[in-house]
């Protein structure tokens, strides 16, 4: 699928962005755009040039050809100007281990110049208490040290935020934090563009998602329109005959074994259920749309669909 030209006043644009190493094809012809006030999910297996991606956008690698903007601004010629301004989350960033936490980001505001008005919010709501900030880097854990990388990319209160796999180490309970986090930036009309190898992430979070596999952009929808696509698996039970399905739309591949019925559903629930509606039915299970599915789905029969369980 190709994704539309870019418009106007759009925060991120990319026009057959490429980038070459050697022989190696890391991006190839990638055409999208990033809309005021959304959470943009950039998705792909290992490897298949999601970080190269974040890299030319914000300057520090120079494509082969193609061209993009980021905030209005060109990447080959405003790249200083554009890292003033976006706040950055690089993938398994390095800080000094023998700075404290707090010394981090202090000395990450010098670099940027702006005063990290969110802080004090984002160290509560992540749980980096005073006592865990005065605590130098080389004993913080993984998970400690992700959380440093998110509250300096977002501190500053930037306009756009970009993430590399940002919830990489975190446990559960500060994903659920960081999940909320984003979701308050985009109520308050900041963007958000974020690389994730994690379908369920972006699904919970993001409004669109593109996926890229082998430096090539595969698709480009609204999750929403994803998971309108998606085939539900349905399973009931009843007592007595089996209901009649023959003129429900998008039912297929029935099997009836005994008292119950398998089948999946593609498209509207509504229907379905009026069909089946009867004293006789005993039980009824209908799985909720999930991304990784329509993503598998849409690329039935391609070993990416492997690449993206894994």
């Amino acid at each position: 699928m190709s994704a539309m030209g870019a418009g106007p006043g759009q925060v991120i644009t990319a026009q057959g962005l490429t980038k070459h190493y050697g022989n190696v094809r890391a991006l190839v012809d990638l055409t999208l755009d990033v809309r005021p006030g959304e959470i943009f999910g950039f998705l792909g297996p290992n490897g298949a040039g999601k970080s190269t991606m974040i890299r030319t956008l914000l300057g520090f690698l120079h494509p082969t050809r193609g061209t993009a903007t980021v905030l209005g601004l060109d990447i080959s010629t405003d790249s200083v100007e554009i890292r003033g301004r976006v706040g950055y989350l690089p993938g398994g960033i390095a800080l000094y281990d023998s700075l404290s936490g707090r010394d981090a980001l202090d000395y990450l505001v010098d670099l940027q110049g702006r005063e990290p008005v969110r802080r004090e919010e984002l160290c509560e709501r992540l749980q980096m208490a005073d006592g865990v900030l005065k605590r130098r880097v080389r004993d913080y854990s993984r998970g400690m040290r992700q959380k440093i990388g998110v509250i300096q990319a977002l501190q500053h209160d930037p306009e756009l935020a970009i993430l590399d796999e940002p919830t990489e180490g975190l446990d559960p309970l500060m994903q659920h934090a960081f999940y909320g986090i984003m979701e308050d930036l985009r109520a308050q009309g900041r963007t958000i563009f974020f690389s994730s190898h994690i379908l369920s992430e972006v699904e919970r979070v993001c409004d669109r998602v593109a996926i890229i596999r082998a430096g090539h952009l595969m698709a480009l929808q609204d999750v929403d329109e994803l998971l309108a696509r998606r085939k539900r698996k349905v399973q009931l039970r009843w007592r007595g005959a089996a209901p009649d399905l023959s003129g429900v739309p998008g039912i297929a591949d029935v099997v009836i074994k005994g008292d119950e019925m398998r089948a999946t559903l593609l498209g509207e629930v509504a229907p379905f259920v009026r069909a089946i509606a009867s004293p006789s039915l005993e039980d009824l299970t209908i799985e909720p749309a999930r991304l990784e599915e329509a993503f598998l789905e849409y690329y039935a029969g391609d070993e990416a669909s492997e690449e993206m369980r894994g």
